[in-house]
């Protein structure tokens, strides 16, 4: 395994709503706070960065799950997120140029990498044994807005990710190319 070229860690508090307080290297750089409906659904978050600009994460409509959209205030697209099974834990993030995959650790271990089609794992997302500690492991260079988004999206989906995913090196039929017509 590569060595991570950035690490961020993630210290959380509150039960129902709760608030990610993230920081990496330099220090603390914000924090993400999680929203849930009366329901217990998480329907949006909201990323205060200490420098820069507020980032929104809202769950599109829909009957699928992990349906989620990044956008900043000023109403910027920025990327979303779909499932496209019930049951697969599979979830694609798409950014406009090009797609990435947020799949299960393939170990025993809980946790989340966030893949990219030709180059294999780009982060890793590690929760400790109760959640309240995360950390992200960055391997490659990657946009801090798509890392925070794949983060929101594995936090919430923590128990899914037990069960070991499948190899990355195995699945090169899987990757999309284009055809010349």
């Amino acid at each position: 395994m590569p060595q991570p070229i950035a690490t961020y860690t993630a210290r959380v508090s509150g039960l129902w709503s709760t608030r990610h307080e993230l920081s990496g290297e330099q220090g603390r750089m914000g924090v993400l706070s999680v929203e849930r409906n009366a329901k217990g659904v998480i329907v949006r978050g909201r990323y205060a960065p200490e420098k820069g600009e507020i980032l929104v994460l809202r769950r599109d409509p829909g009957l699928l799950r992990s349906q989620f959209s990044l956008w900043t205030e000023g109403r910027e697209w920025l990327g979303s997120s779909l499932r496209w099974s019930f049951v697969g834990r599979e979830i694609v993030l798409s950014t406009g140029a090009k797609p990435y995959r947020l799949l299960p650790l393939p170990s025993f271990r809980p946790g989340w990498r966030m893949v990219a089609p030709k180059t294999g794992e780009m982060a890793r997302i590690l929760p400790s044994f109760l959640r309240r500690s995360n950390r992200i492991e960055v391997f490659r260079r990657v946009d801090f807005e798509l890392v925070l988004f794949a983060y929101f999206l594995g936090w919430q989906l923590h128990l899914e990710s037990i069960w070991p995913g499948r190899e990355v090196e195995m699945e090169s039929e899987n990757v999309v190319t284009a055809s010349k017509a």
